[in-house]
């Protein structure tokens, strides 16, 4: 498919793109304070809304799963998290405004949706928040303080199906784990038991000697492996493992790109992932059959 380019219309740096569950619209974040709803075909796109609420730069935004309606969430600067709810076409209002965090919110995660609607904030002001839908409409938050003292950069959330399950099983409760990114240069795995969020890796993961920029949870598709990759400032793309619940988790260097590698994401089976780095380049890679990345591809822009 070639590539498509979008005319956003922000007026200052674009900080996040996502597109929604059925690759129809596309939201962007923005340092112009806004977020624009975007509709997307083979051949064109057309702009639908403008969401201005933020009082300052938002740098994320994320999609909720269809099941629970058209509802996206954005963090920014200004330390808020807005829920957005999507009424009539192509009319938002905000749903919920989260005020719990005294700095800039840097990241969000929406939970996988088999354990409901929870998302997941990281903040400069070094505390996690989660905030879980209560039936009532109300929301319950959970915390972790000083995950990262001086400030988490990003979160991403565990699949939901636990690993080594078969998918589809649908015995085992849903797993309930985080992984985090930040300022410290450590990566940390966390997980929910009996209400209380705990570190679930012993240390820290330090391999990077930089800011963790970015941290993405694999896909497991119930193999009993589990993979994290974490980007940084420091130029490093770092694959954590783990062969079954209970070991050491181990970091191998993906590659170093030599310049601050700032976004990873997996595709949805989990064997691919895209690296955005400090030189506008997205590569593709993917583990060989002994184990070693290798550069499967560049998106050309």
């Amino acid at each position: 498919m070639p590539s498509q380019k979008i005319e956003t219309g922000h007026q200052d740096v674009v900080h996040d793109v996502a597109m929604d569950y059925y690759g129809k619209r596309v939201a962007t974040a923005s340092s112009d304070h806004s977020i624009k709803i975007i509709g997307v075909s083979n051949t064109a796109s057309q702009h639908l809304a403008t969401l201005i609420a933020h009082q300052g730069p938002v740098w994320q935004v994320v999609w909720a799963h269809p099941k629970f309606g058209s509802l996206l969430a954005s963090c920014s600067y200004d330390g808020r998290v807005i829920i957005w709810k999507e009424g009539n076409q192509n009319e938002w209002t905000q749903a919920h405004v989260f005020n719990d965090h005294k700095s800039s919110v840097n990241s969000i995660a929406w939970a996988p949706h088999e354990i409901g609607l929870c998302l997941a904030c990281g903040s400069s002001d070094g505390n996690i928040s989660v905030f879980t839908a209560r039936p009532d409409g109300g929301w319950d938050t959970s915390r972790i303080d000083q995950a990262h003292p001086v400030g988490v950069t990003s979160v991403s959330w565990a699949p939901s199906t636990a690993p080594g399950a078969l998918v589809g099983s649908g015995l085992l409760d849903p797993v309930q784990k985080l992984c985090s990114g930040g300022c410290d240069n450590t990566v940390k795995v966390w997980k929910l038991n009996n209400g209380n969020w705990k570190m679930d890796c012993f240390p820290a993961l330090q391999m990077h000697a930089d800011w963790v920029r970015d941290v993405a949870w694999a896909p497991n598709l119930g193999l009993p492996k589990s993979t994290i990759a974490s980007a940084s400032q420091d130029g490093k793309v770092i694959i954590w493992t783990v062969a079954k619940e209970g070991d050491q988790w181990e970091g191998k260097v993906l590659n170093d790109f030599n310049t601050p590698v700032w976004r990873v994401s997996w595709s949805l089976t989990g064997n691919i992932l895209a690296v955005a780095d400090g030189n506008n380049n997205v590569t593709l890679w993917k583990e060989a059959v002994d184990g070693e990345w290798q550069q499967v591809s560049t998106v050309e822009p």
